[in-house]
């Protein structure tokens, strides 16, 4: 049985070289002792081998094997244009 790969959506940031992007997620959890929503972001480096996304779009991106030395996503699929 193959194990379950990790997705996440998120935003395209930057789209500058032909196979890769960076995808900002964003995460909303509430603080441990005051109870307030917290953003918190964290970007990854992931591989867009038709190189149809852009800056700006809702993406969904799947964890996969080291392809370089940061990149361990590959995009999946695009959610949303702007």
């Amino acid at each position: 049985m193959a194990k379950q790969k990790r997705q996440a959506e998120g935003r395209v940031l930057k789209a500058n070289n032909a196979k890769t992007r960076i995808v900002a997620v964003e995460q909303r959890i509430p603080h441990a002792l005051y109870g307030r929503i917290i953003r918190r972001t964290a970007k990854f480096v992931a591989h867009d081998e038709r190189g149809e996304s852009q800056v700006g779009d809702l993406v969904c991106i799947e964890e996969c094997r080291p392809m370089s030395k940061t990149k361990r996503w590959r995009l999946v699929d695009i959610l949303d244009r702007p």
